[in-house]
């Protein structure tokens, strides 16, 4: 036996999961792998400065702009490009319009770090 669950040998579509998610700033988890989880979400608009003290995070644009903001500069990524912001970097996300993202990050770590706020999502929602 392989291991894989014949159920579970179904490709994931990442338009078809970016479509049932309806609400911005709102990661929804589509995979993990050992305990890393891949999380697509959509945003628009300034995020808040935060950090992940524990871990790096990476930023993977599937549609869109995204600048990250750091305090010293800021970076640019678009549409199949990638960008890992390294653990403990106090970071900004901003998108001027739409992005869709796809974030790989280690399972239980929050959205805003330890900066909280109203822009604080709820860990393991799957879609």
């Amino acid at each position: 036996m392989d291991g894989i669950d014949k159920t579970d040998r179904k490709a994931i579509n990442f338009s078809e999961k970016l479509e049932r998610i309806s609400d911005l700033w709102q990661p929804r988890v589509i995979a993990e792998m050992n305990d890393y989880q891949f999380k697509l979400v959509r945003i628009e608009g300034d995020f808040v400065w935060h950090d992940h003290p524990e871990t790096d995070e990476t930023f993977i644009v599937l549609e869109g702009v995204l600048r990250i903001d750091f305090r010293d500069g800021a970076v640019q990524i678009g549409p199949g490009e990638m960008f890992v912001v390294p653990k403990g970097v106090e970071h900004k996300p901003f998108a001027e319009n739409e992005v869709r993202l796809l974030l790989i990050e280690p399972r239980g770590v929050l959205n805003t770090g330890h900066a909280g706020g109203n822009r604080t999502a709820q860990n393991d929602r799957w879609v």
